[in-house]
């Protein structure tokens, strides 16, 4: 079974592994003509996604940044216990959730 969700401007198209192997020339086009993606699902369940190469391409350097910026953070909160740190994200998460509800009650 072959379920094509429209995402934005790309398609994604969802698919078991038996239906995959079956049109794979097919799906390599879609995806490499089309700029598609594909979601493939083993027993009712997401397993690979075969993406362009420049999508692919794209998110391994967002991902090299995310792991820096990662690193960065962790450096600079070595020294805080993470008890207090913890303490620290949940009061932050709480005041920008009463800020959120404050500012959709103005709207």
């Amino acid at each position: 079974m072959i379920i094509m969700v429209n995402e934005g401007d790309a398609m994604i198209t969802e698919t078991n592994a038996v239906n995959f192997r079956q049109k794979l020339g097919e799906m390599l086009n879609q995806v490499q003509y089309r700029h598609d993606s594909v979601m493939i699902n083993k027993d009712g369940k997401p397993v690979a996604v075969l993406i362009d190469a420049r999508l692919f391409e794209r998110i391994r350097r967002m991902q090299g940044r995310f792991d820096a910026l990662c690193q960065r953070i962790e450096a600079g909160f070595s020294q805080v216990p993470e008890s207090t740190g913890m303490a620290e994200i949940e009061a932050a998460v709480a005041q920008e959730r009463r800020e959120s509800s404050i500012s959709a009650e103005d709207h």
